[in-house]
């Protein structure tokens, strides 16, 4: 009677293990969480890039009197004494913007649901117990 305990402990030895590997907080949760963080800090370091691409603009538009002449020229003003020549179908000067970014939206972890997990650990649980019910039948059958 007591080996019949084997079936609850398999099932709940398959329940543990799958969840360890595939379930929700499971090893494979944690390598794609892993790997979403890298992505993450991946963007972060691009994105502190641009923010100090940004901030040099900025500090040489506050600062810096050349610069601010050169953007100036570039939408078309100039100084008092200086005249310009358009020179129209030429697509005016070449603009620089600096791109802001990307989105990286994080990726759900794919693991097995609970349920799922539960009815695996079952089924294993009632094929212990079915293979130890027909050994005991064929060892009565053939004891008689």
């Amino acid at each position: 009677m007591i080996k019949y305990l084997i079936a609850l402990w398999t099932a709940v030895a398959v329940y543990a293990a799958v969840s360890v590997f595939a379930g929700a907080v499971g090893l494979s949760a944690y390598e794609d969480l892993k790997t979403e963080r890298e992505k993450q800090l991946a963007n972060m370091e691009t994105l502190g890039l641009i923010n100090e691409e940004l901030e040099n603009s900025k500090n040489a538009l506050l600062y810096d009197r050349d610069t601010i002449t050169v953007y100036a020229r570039d939408l078309g003003f100039g100084e008092r004494d200086e005249k310009f020549v358009r020179i129209v179908g030429l697509g005016g000067s070449q603009r620089r913007h600096t791109a802001p970014g990307q989105i990286v939206t994080a990726v759900k972890p794919v693991a097995m649901s609970d349920r799922l997990i539960s009815i695996i650990a079952i089924c294993a649980g009632l094929a212990v117990l079915v293979a130890l019910l027909i050994s005991d039948m064929l060892n009565f059958r053939y004891e008689k």
